[in-house]
C-alpha cells in the first residue's frame, strides 16, 4: 500500500531539511494521490526534473515505494519550467518540491 501524496512530500521535505538542502513545496496537489514532480536547481543554470516512474518499471517489486524517473536532466530551469507548465494543465492534482543543490542531492527512488 502507497503512502498518501501529502503525507510523502511533509516527510520528503523533512528528510532533505535535516541533511541541511534547501527545499520548498511549490504547489499543493490532490493530498489522497496527486503525482510529485521534483525539480532540481543545480544552482549553476541547469535544472533536472524528476517524476512519477510508469508502473511497468517496478510493478514487481510491489512495495508500494514511490519511484521516480529522469524526465529532464541538465536542461536550463527555464526547460523545467515550460515542462511543468504544460504537466500542470493536463494534470492539476500534481505536486511540485524545487529543491537548491549544487550538488543535485535529492533522495528520490529512481526506477531502473
Amino acid at each position: 500500500m502507497r503512502l498518501r501524496s501529502d503525507f510523502w512530500v511533509s516527510a520528503h521535505l523533512r528528510r532533505l531539511g535535516v541533511e541541511g538542502i534547501p527545499a520548498v513545496l511549490r504547489r499543493r496537489g490532490s493530498p489522497e494521490a496527486g503525482a510529485i514532480f521534483v525539480k532540481v536547481d543545480r544552482l549553476d543554470g541547469t535544472a533536472d526534473l524528476y517524476g512519477p516512474a510508469p508502473q511497468a518499471l517496478f510493478e514487481a517489486e510491489d512495495s508500494g515505494d514511490r519511484r521516480f524517473t529522469a524526465l529532464i536532466t541538465g536542461g536550463t530551469p527555464l526547460d523545467v519550467e515550460e515542462w511543468l507548465t504544460k504537466e500542470i494543465r493536463f494534470d492539476t492534482d500534481l505536486w511540485v518540491i524545487e529543491i537548491d543543490d549544487r550538488a543535485a542531492r535529492h533522495f528520490l527512488d529512481l526506477a531502473e
